[in-house]
């Protein structure tokens, strides 16, 4: 899947703010995610890596060389890359858990951000919203063009490591489901 500048400049723009339901698409990816503690902070810290992320893909050049880390927050530096001290302890248990559900090596902080290069086809989602449906529950809303199987695991890695305590999905869900969490339910994080 192509991304282009100008859809992660509205992918930026949803991660601000949410979305207006008649922007929507018919259907879209869910991850229903348990935390721990409370979720606003959650969804803040998920939010601050991923506008970090999709502006240095709408504003950076992808040329085989190391982006620029500044703008990312030190926790999530620290758990891609071992740089930075150690990481916080839920980053640390978001890793563990990450492993145990993949089997793979944690992810490096640059393979990670290269995953937002504007011509980067493996990322299968941009950014939808996250509503918060209970004390400690998170469900995270992407735009996956409709498809069921879609690339996400550096989407996984950063839900795990921001203090994910389970994450299930990515489930296609109608729109309809979305826009009843977002009336009458729990404030967003913003």
């Amino acid at each position: 899947m192509m991304h282009s500048v100008e859809s992660l400049e509205k992918e930026l723009a949803r991660l601000r703010c949410r979305p207006r339901a008649e922007a929507a698409t018919p259907v879209l990816g869910e991850f229903t995610v348990d935390v721990a503690g409370e979720p606003a902070p959650y969804v803040d810290r998920v939010r601050a890596v991923l506008s970090a992320a999709v502006a240095l893909g709408a504003t950076s050049e992808f040329e085989g060389q190391d982006l620029p880390v500044e703008s990312i927050p030190g926790w999530f530096i620290a758990v891609s890359s071992g740089q930075g001290g150690s990481p916080p302890e839920f980053s640390r248990n978001g890793r563990d858990l990450y492993v145990s559900y993949t089997g793979w090596v944690p992810w490096g902080i640059q393979d990670w951000l290269y995953r937002f290069a504007p011509e980067e086809e493996s990322r299968g989602w941009e950014w939808w919203d996250a509503t918060l449906v209970g004390p400690s529950r998170v469900r995270v809303w992407v735009d996956c063009w409709g498809e069921s199987f879609f690339g996400c695991e550096e989407l996984r890695w950063l839900l795990c490591t921001a203090g994910a305590v389970h994450v299930d999905g990515p489930a296609v869900r109608d729109v309809e489901d979305w826009v009843a969490e977002t009336k009458d339910g729990p404030a967003d994080a913003t």
